[in-house]
């Protein structure tokens, strides 16, 4: 896990309440989903999804919120106002998985250049 300092949480939960400050609810409601995070009850591509659609359209809450991801976990956004885009790629992983949408699932990529079973041609 990347190294995580107590200034940079401190300034992006700042960033959060300053940017929601006249809808509180999403404030609250993205504290409610790290509480949740914390005590394991979602996981990592869960809170990736969570957060992406409650800051969906601000891409600097939701690009910033990298900096809480451990190794091997990226959010990505298509440039202009698509949907955020998350990718996953494990340890060892030869393909990358992409999160995105409310009850999204896992959907393979192959990396450029390799192909893997049923995936096509690399675009």
């Amino acid at each position: 896990m990347r190294e995580l300092r107590v200034e940079d949480a401190l300034l992006y939960l700042d960033q959060v309440k300053v940017e929601f400050g006249d809808r509180p609810h999403i404030y609250n409601e993205f504290l409610d989903i790290m509480k949740t995070f914390k005590t394991q009850q979602i996981d990592t591509p869960g809170v990736i999804r969570r957060v992406s659609n409650l800051f969906q359209g601000n891409r600097r809450l939701v690009l910033g919120f990298n900096t809480f991801l451990p190794e091997g976990y990226q959010i990505e956004l298509p440039e202009g106002n698509g949907p955020p885009v998350a990718t996953y790629r494990g340890p060892g992983d030869k393909v990358a998985h992409i999160i995105t949408g409310p009850g999204a699932t896992y959907v393979p990529l192959g990396i450029p250049g390799e192909s893997t079973p049923g995936s096509g041609p690399p675009r």
